[in-house]
């Protein structure tokens, strides 16, 4: 069976060697489409744009936003030990917040296709000491060239969920050959690390999330008294990263809550920016006066929606909201988004009954009293004028979530502590 699976990769990546050229093609069409960064979408194909810096460089791989939220503080340790961190993102909203933190010691660049010619070319210059993929990342091509180098791959915050574990099931042969390729999987639950070793992962540690570590977050604006005094002391709801079908659930539980609350103020984060001005036709048609960030807009007494269509600001909001529904939650398909971040800053968090990829998260913080679950509108809305309309109870629930967040931390030292034996086993600065 090993065999069988070393030969279907081998195969794999001989194919993607002879369709190499095809790269071209695709990052042509998805730049097109407003997917690429027009000016370096050559970083897609493998060609830097950037050289690589002296001594032991760690190639940190985070596809999209929430990956790459998650690896920053790990990034902050390896640089604070004086490693060199290469980032590589594949949407162009995480390169943004990447490169928000750029400082020296840290790089970003476009991931490579995960087609042999991109990504020998990518190694060839890179040269890796080791490659640390977040979370759920496992690229065939990558991971077999990786290997073929000798450079440890490790995959820090790995999770895997049942859904994609059947995956992978169906192809056995193959899926053994790519799992045991990986040096170390730093998982995140006891759940995770069983499913990555029944695919053949060689070696398996539970280190926790390390989500749970991140410090407080920049605020992110320049104007945030000015938000306040918008605001002014009228109760705030902020519905953060929403996505399609799930601004019309929250615009109708928030329509509810106004028969009560009139006055009360609705913050729209969308998890994309670029639909900022969507939401807002969306709530100009029910009736209520909007407003949108992403047109120079700042709310003011007569705001009833505000749709901040921006980036990198979340926090601020997170820091200003009475209530925060999370998004990622009213809908199916999604399977929710970090709430671990809102939760530290003190927010009382509602959310919907979608979250099958935080199943363990979530499931803490409602057996601790920290979450709030809603299955409808009214639901959603009852939840959340509750929260509004007694204080006590929104402070019980915020302190209840922040417990959670303290009592989880450590995995960040630990990720550390497992991976630094591994950067001094390839010897990065010879060719690939």
């Amino acid at each position: 069976m090993a065999d069988l699976g070393d030969a279907l990769l081998s195969t794999w990546i001989a194919l993607t060697r002879l369709v190499s050229p095809v790269g071209a093609i695709i990052v042509g069409a998805r730049r097109r489409r407003g997917k690429e960064d027009p000016a370096r979408s050559a970083e897609r194909l493998g060609h830097p744009s950037a050289p690589r810096p002296e001594g032991p460089l760690v190639w940190v791989h985070a596809v999209s936003v929430g990956e790459a939220m998650a690896a920053m503080p790990m990034v902050d340790r390896l640089i604070a030990e004086g490693k060199g961190v290469l980032v590589t993102t594949v949407t162009t909203t995480s390169a943004a917040l990447v490169g928000h933190r750029l400082r020296p010691g840290l790089i970003h660049q476009f991931a490579p296709l995960d087609l042999a010619g991109p990504v020998d070319r990518f190694l060839a210059h890179w040269r890796p000491d080791l490659a640390l993929f977040v979370e759920s990342e496992i690229w065939p091509v990558a991971i077999g060239r990786l290997a073929d180098h000798g450079i440890p791959l490790v995959v820090a915050n790995a999770r895997l969920s049942p859904r994609s574990f059947q995956g992978w099931q169906r192809a056995t042969p193959a899926a053994r050959a790519v799992f045991r390729r990986m040096s170390l999987v730093l998982a995140q639950t006891d759940d995770d690390g069983a499913r990555f070793s029944r695919l053949g992962a060689p070696e398996v540690t539970v280190t926790g999330n390390i989500k749970f570590d991140a410090g407080l977050p920049d605020v992110g604006v320049a104007d945030l008294d000015a938000l306040q005094d918008g605001i002014g002391e009228r109760p705030m709801v902020l519905a953060a990263s929403t996505h399609p079908g799930e601004d019309e659930v929250v615009l109708t539980a928030f329509l509810k809550l106004r028969e009560s609350r009139p006055q009360a103020l609705l913050v729209i984060v969308p998890r994309h920016p670029v639909r900022g001005s969507d939401i807002a036709l969306l709530s100009q048609a029910a009736g209520l006066e909007t407003r949108r960030r992403g047109a120079g807009d700042a709310p003011d007494a007569t705001t009833d929606v505000y749709v901040a269509d921006t980036l990198g600001e979340l926090a601020a909001f997170f820091r200003l909201a009475d209530v925060v529904l999370m998004g990622g939650t009213f809908i199916d398909g999604i399977g929710g988004h970090n709430l671990i971040e809102p939760a530290r800053l003190g927010a009382a968090v509602v959310c919907g009954q979608y979250f099958s990829n935080w199943l363990d998260i979530y499931r803490a913080f409602i057996e601790a009293g920290g979450l709030k679950v809603a299955r409808s509108t009214d639901e959603l809305a009852n939840a959340t004028l509750s929260l509004i309309n007694d204080p006590a109870l929104k402070a019980t629930q915020a302190a209840a979530g922040q417990r959670v967040v303290a009592g989880s931390a450590g995995a960040v030292a630990r990720t550390i502590e497992a991976i630094t034996p591994l950067i001094g086993r390839h010897a990065g600065g010879g060719p690939c």
